[in-house]
Order: C-alpha cells, then structure tokens, then sequence
C-alpha cells in the first residue's frame, strides 16, 4: 500500500524548519537594507550594500528552495555558505554558546543542512516530482553541499571581508 511515508514527512519537516528560518532572515535583511548594509560594514565587509543585498537573496532563495525540496544539495550548501560566514564573520570569537552571540546556532543549522542534503528531500518534493532526487549518492549530496558551501564561504570572505581593527584601549591618565 503507498502514500506517505513517516520518513518523507520528516524530512518536510526539516525542510520547512530550516527553510523558513533562512527566509526569515533574508525577508528580516532586505527590509532594513539600509541597517543590514551598515551592520555588514562595521563587522568588516567591503561593499556592505552588496552584500546586505546579495544576503537576502541568497537566504530567501535558499529557504524557498528547501521548502520545495528543489535543488536540495545546492540550496543546502547555501545555508551552509551563508552560516559559515557569519560564524567566521560574528560568531567564532564569542565562543560555542548562542548567549554570548557564539557559533552554536550557525553550527547546528549548518549540519542539520548538510544531513537534510545527504537524507535527501524525500517524495515530498520538487526533486523527486524531476527524478532527480537519487540522482547522487547521499556521501555525494552532503559532500556538494559541505563543500560548495564552504567554499563558496572562502570565497566571499577572501573578495570581501576584513577583521576590523580591535577598537584601541583608552590611555591611562599618568598622574
């Protein structure tokens, strides 16, 4: 007997999980460009409309893709792309607990993208209405979307950002 299966209704689940969250952040960036813009410039990062714009595009698309179940492994490797460079950008230097704006949050949104990408989309999906949602192995599909993910990251980071200068310690008053 078919229908639906336990496993296909999971992994909608966490395409609608992790997919709505990136496009709350995408929706949340590109309707205060202008203070996404300014954020983007004072953590470092050259041409900070761009990537203010470029921010929301990829978050929403990305997020709209997962839902779908289209393209998975690429729209996974964009979260992780994206992620990656805010835990390098923000995160990493505040340590592991979200509390104290550390890299907890980027870091498990990040695997439950890649695992998502090696589980596959399921039959509750655009891919799988294409027949192309076996089409690589599930190593295969984690490894695109860890990799193309990270490196896309690298990319960006090398092009377009800076650790900013550590603002300078007051002088002590001699006296």
């Amino acid at each position: 007997m078919g229908g639906v299966k336990g496993t296909d209704v999971a992994r909608l689940g966490l395409r609608v999980t992790i997919g709505a969250t990136m496009i709350a952040h995408g929706v949340r960036h590109g309707r205060t460009l202008d203070g996404t813009a300014r954020w983007f410039g004072s953590i470092g990062f050259r041409q900070p409309r761009l990537q203010a714009m470029a921010s929301a595009a990829v978050e929403t698309g990305a997020g709209v893709a997962l839902i779908a179940g289209a393209g998975t492994p690429v729209a996974a490797s964009a979260v992780v792309g994206t992620l990656a460079v805010a835990a390098r950008s923000v995160h990493v230097p505040n340590g592991f607990f979200i509390t104290k704006e550390g890299y907890e949050y980027v870091l498990n949104l990040s695997v439950a993208s890649v695992a998502l990408a090696a589980l596959g989309p399921g039959d509750l999906s655009v891919d799988r209405l294409l027949g192309i949602h076996e089409t690589l192995s599930p190593a295969k599909r984690a490894a695109l979307a860890a990799g193309l993910g990270l490196g896309a990251a690298a990319l960006q980071l090398a092009a377009f950002w800076r650790a900013p200068e550590p603002e300078p310690e007051p002088a002590l008053a001699e006296g």
